[in-house]
Formats: structure tokens, C-alpha cells, sequence
């Protein structure tokens, strides 16, 4: 694979609810361009994609992939995320380096959580994106309204750049409406009238989108005037780029119907890391990179990609962590497809990239050198809200644990692992029950633990309901003037965890042991004397 400079490179994150056919998609693209000579299926394990031992038993994606293909003298990564919310870390790395985005919405489905979900995180980073309307072969789909939905919840700048030929089983083309044209298996057919029609009066709508860029655009649209063919492409293009306006393409990508199109319309309307004012700077300035996701197997070891930000990266180079202060050398430098590393001399500005055994970066960090120092903001990953303690089933496997844990962690920074002190419970926390069973079943497949996970145990506290007084005395005759101490201690309720205060007058307790009442107490209080709980919400006055 040869090396692309930045105006011929998209990074496009593939986004959608579960089961929306995002593999498939890639799947479909690999063939259109001839990487691979069969198309794989996620229920038989055999896509590209979809290669982690995990995704394959349980059919569904559980890691962003990155799927290089080369079309039109352009280098397209798509970035296949996964569509269950478990994952959605997974999402968060792949829009950090993404430039714009392909949404996915199954037609059979319509707008699900999960399609809201991913338009909810392309609106907060004003992405230009494209729909991609999937699964149209599947019986009893409502076109018209579909897209009456579509542009009811987000917006007449929803328009169709193709609508489809044939219904059901039957689909097997799609009209282009810019071209006026409709292509069945890729080869141009005469148009219908009904569909003829409906393509004028969208055109119309694009047309509309593209006066809106340009004051002389628009003076010449509101004379009658035809715009030629560059001046369409910009307008929509800067539409596009704008936000003000998202095509929408048909297909049906388990028949590889709409790839080519879909293809045509990243190249020519989605922005490369220039258009989206991305990077830091030019091939020819001080390396720096983002790696926004980490790889590690225990065969394989440690693989960090990353998107070049600034500069070229070179094998042989040493890279400086401004986080860390470690420097180290970068060995191979590759591209990387699914599993698949494509060894390459260079990776430029703009472009993705992977290195294997970078042992001093991780998810988040910036590859610079020493002499120009970089650190990037790191990736605000959401916070753990679903918690299980876990435990192995056998008495020596605690090591193994924390060691498969940590490992776990690099690639996946979403979940988190902590001792609880009071149950002596180690819980993990986590999005969801299915990342968390994930997390199981790689300890038992990569690091030979078996586990089991359970409901945290509850850690409960005592409390005070009323005032009390209480009374201690000690006395301690050794010899001499001996020891003798009375001191008087009011407990009540307080809002806040413990608070101590004294009211001593006139040097009944001197000053300097007054901070040993309050350890004492704060010691005690840690078991208290119901159920042996921490004691919470307790005013003592020492008077």
C-alpha cells in the first residue's frame, strides 16, 4: 500500500444500532474493490472485521475496526465501530480521529436508539456525515416513509442522493438523482416514470442546497439559470462540509448493492483531515500522532494505532511520551486491515497507522519527539455505571486476575477494577453486563483464569437516631502522682459524615490531647457496634 498525503485520505467512522449491517457493509466494500474475492457473513465468523475469537462466537462487534480501501486514487479508512452501548468506548475512539462519519440505519428497523444515539455524538462534533438506508432486500419496506422519518427527526437537510429500484427481494438497482440515471448491477437502465418523477423533485431540494452556499450561487438560481456540473459539486460539497446538508444513499449491502455509490460520495462530498482542519500540520513539520486504540493480544503482543496528526511516521524513530517522559523507537510502522498488518515505509499526516510493542503508550497518549514535545487532549471516555465482583474459581488465581485485568484494561479503558476495602471485594465497573461478560470470557480465553462475576456485596453503615451522653473515666495508680482522666462526650445525628467539635473551659482537658479524643473516635467509628459497619453521620462534642 502506497502512501497518501492528506487530500487523498477520508477517515469515516461507521456508526448505527446493533445489527444495522455495518460489517456487511465493509464486507460488500472489500469485494467491490477487490481485496478480497468472497464476501464474509457475521453469523459465519468469517468477515474481515469481526476477528477478535469474542466477536466471532457472539456474531456482533465488539471492537472498531479499521478497514483501509484504496478507490479513485483515494485511501478511504472506515472505522467499524460496534453498535451495543457496552461499547461505546470503542465509538468514542473512532470519531477522536475521524473526520466525518457513515450513519447506518436498517430499513426494516427504521430510526432506533442507537441511530439517535450516534446522531446525538456527530451533532456535538459537528461531523458531516452521510446516511446509508441498509437492508432494503428485506420484505414490507416503506421507503417513502422511512425518509419522511428520517427528515421529520433530523431535519429537511436529510436528501436522498439515490433512491431505489425494485422493492423487497426484488431490489437490484438504484437511481442516481444528480446523474439522472439509474444503474441495475452496476450498469446504466432506462429510468421509470414514477421514479423519474420523484428524482426531479429531490434534485430540485439539492439544487436548492447548493444556491445556499454561495451569494452568486443564489442570485443565479433565483434567475432560472443552470449551474454546471463543478459548481454542483462544491455547493454540495460545502453544504456538506457546513452540516446544512446530508445525503442519504440506498442499498442493500448483503447483495453489495449501493457500495460503489456509497464509495463515489465519501470521495467526492466527505472532507479529508484538511477540508475538517484536523491536523496540526504538514508532512514536512515535527511528528506527532493520537493513538486513539489499543490492541493487545498475549501471542501477538501490544499494538498501538494511531492517527498521524503532524510529520511522517518512520520506523527506526524515537518517539518521546511528554505524559511519561519514556522515549522509545518505533520498529515497524504498518497499516492495519481487520487483523491484517500491511507493512508500509511511512504513514503521513492525515492518515491511520499501527506499531506493534510500544510498551510506554497507551489509549489517549501522544507520540512526539523529545525535541518538539505534543499532548492532545486525552479521549473522555464515559464513566463506569454497571458493577460486578469478581472472583476466580480457584484459590490461586488472584494473580492471574489482576494480571488479565490489567492487560484487559490497555485495550479496553472503559471499565474499571477496584479493591473495596471494606468488603474485601475486587469489583469491576463497566457500561453494561454484556462488556463485563466480555471481559470473563478473554480472562479465561487469553490468560487460562477461569471467573466468576456477582453482585457486589452490599458495604453498610450504622448510624446515631438520637442524642447520647457518655461518660469515661480512667485512672491508673503507678507510683508518684499517678494518672486520672474524666471527660464527657455527646453523641448525636449531623448531616455530615463525622464532625467533632469540644467545648473544654478552663483546661479541664488540656489543649494538646484533644486531637487524641478525635482519632480515637475516628478509629472507632470504622466498626461500629451493631454489625460491625462504618458509623456514618455522627456529631461527637467533647466537653
Amino acid at each position: 500500500m502506497r502512501t497518501y498525503n492528506a487530500d487523498k485520505i477520508r477517515n469515516v467512522a461507521l456508526l448505527g444500532h446493533s445489527s444495522c449491517g455495518k460489517t456487511t457493509i465493509t464486507e460488500a466494500l472489500l469485494l467491490n474493490t477487490k481485496v478480497t474475492n468472497r464476501m464474509g457473513k457475521v453469523e459465519d465468523g468469517n468477515t474481515v472485521s469481526d476477528f477478535d475469537k469474542e466477536e466471532k462466537e457472539r456474531h456482533v462487534s465488539i471492537g472498531t475496526s479499521v478497514i483501509p480501501i484504496e478507490y479513485k486514487d483515494t485511501k478511504i479508512n472506515f472505522l467499524d465501530t460496534p453498535g451495543y452501548f457496552d461499547f461505546v468506548g470503542e465509538v468514542y475512539g473512532a470519531l477522536r480521529v475521524a473526520d466525518s462519519a457513515v450513519l447506518v440505519i436498517d430499513a426494516s428497523s427504521g430510526i432506533e436508539v442507537g441511530t439517535e444515539k450516534s446522531w446525538k455524538y456527530l451533532e456535538q462534533r459537528n461531523m458531516p456525515r452521510i446516511i446509508f438506508i441498509n437492508k432494503l432486500d428485506k420484505e414490507n419496506i416503506k421507503f417513502d416513509e422511512l425518509l419522511d422519518s428520517l427528515r421529520d427527526r433530523f431535519g429537511t437537510k436529510v436528501i436522498p442522493f439515490t433512491l431505489p429500484i425494485g422493492k423487497g427481494e426484488n431490489i437490484d438497482g438504484y437511481m442516481d438523482i444528480l446523474k439522472g440515471q439509474s444503474y441495475i448491477d452496476s450498469k446504466p437502465v432506462e429510468t421509470f416514470p414514477d421514479t423519474a418523477a420523484k428524482a426531479e423533485e429531490l434534485k430540485a431540494m439539492l439544487m436548492e442546497s447548493v444556491a445556499e452556499t454561495d451569494e452568486e450561487l443564489l442570485e443565479k438560481y433565483f434567475e432560472g439559470e443552470e449551474f454546471t456540473d463543478e459548481e454542483i459539486q462544491t455547493g454540495l460539497k460545502n453544504a456538506v462540509l457546513a452540516g446544512e446538508l446530508v445525503p442519504v444513499i440506498v442499498g442493500a449491502a448483503i447483495k453489495g448493492l449501493g457500495a460503489d455509490m456509497l464509495m463515489n460520495t465519501v470521495v467526492e462530498y466527505l472532507p479529508n483531515s484538511l477540508d475538517a482542519k484536523s491536523l496540526k500540520g504538514s508532512p514536512k513539520d515535527s511528528l506527532s500522532a493520537f493513538v486513539f486504540k489499543t490492541i493487545v493480544d498475549p501471542f501477538v503482543g501490544k499494538i498501538s494505532l494511531y492517527k498521524v496528526m503532524s510529520g511522517t511516521m518512520k520506523k527506526d524513530t524515537d518517539v518521546y511520551n511528554s505524559d511519561t517522559g519514556e522515549t522509545e523507537r518505533i520498529g515497524s510502522v504498518f497499516s492495519i486491515r481487520g487483523k491484517e498488518q500491511i507493512e508500509v515505509s511511512e504513514v503521513a499526516a492525515g492518515d491511520i497507522g499501527a506499531t506493534s510493542k510500544l510498551q510506554n503508550f497507551k489509549t489517549g497518549d501522544t507520540i512526539s519527539l523529545k525535541s518538539a514535545p505534543l499532548a492532545y487532549d486525552k479521549i473522555d471516555f464515559p464513566k463506569p455505571c454497571y458493577f460486578m465482583a469478581i472472583t476466580g474459581k480457584t484459590k490461586d488465581s488472584e494473580e492471574k486476575i489482576g494480571t488479565g485485568l490489567q492487560r484487559l484494561n490497555e485495550e479496553d479503558p472503559t471499565f474499571s477494577i477496584e479493591r473495596n476495602v471494606e468488603t474485601k471485594e475486587l469489583v469491576v465497573g463497566g457500561q453494561g453486563s454484556i462488556q463485563l461478560d466480555v471481559i470473563a470470557s478473554k480472562l479465561k480465553n487469553n490468560y487460562k483464569v477461569d471467573v466468576e462475576l456477582n453482585p457486589p456485596k452490599v458495604a453498610y453503615r450504622e448510624t446515631i437516631k438520637g442524642k447520647s451522653d457518655v461518660q469515661g473515666k480512667h485512672k491508673k495508680q503507678s507510683g508518684g502522682a499517678g494518672q486520672y482522666g474524666d471527660v464527657h462526650i455527646r453523641f448525636e445525628p449531623s448531616q455530615e459524615e463525622f464532625e467533632f467539635t469540644e467545648e473544654i473551659f478552663g483546661g479541664s482537658v488540656p489543649k494538646n490531647y484533644i486531637p487524641a479524643v478525635e482519632k480515637g473516635l475516628r478509629e472507632s467509628l470504622e466498626k461500629g457496634v451493631l454489625a460491625g459497619c462504618k458509623v456514618v453521620n455522627v456529631k461527637a462534642t467533647l466537653y
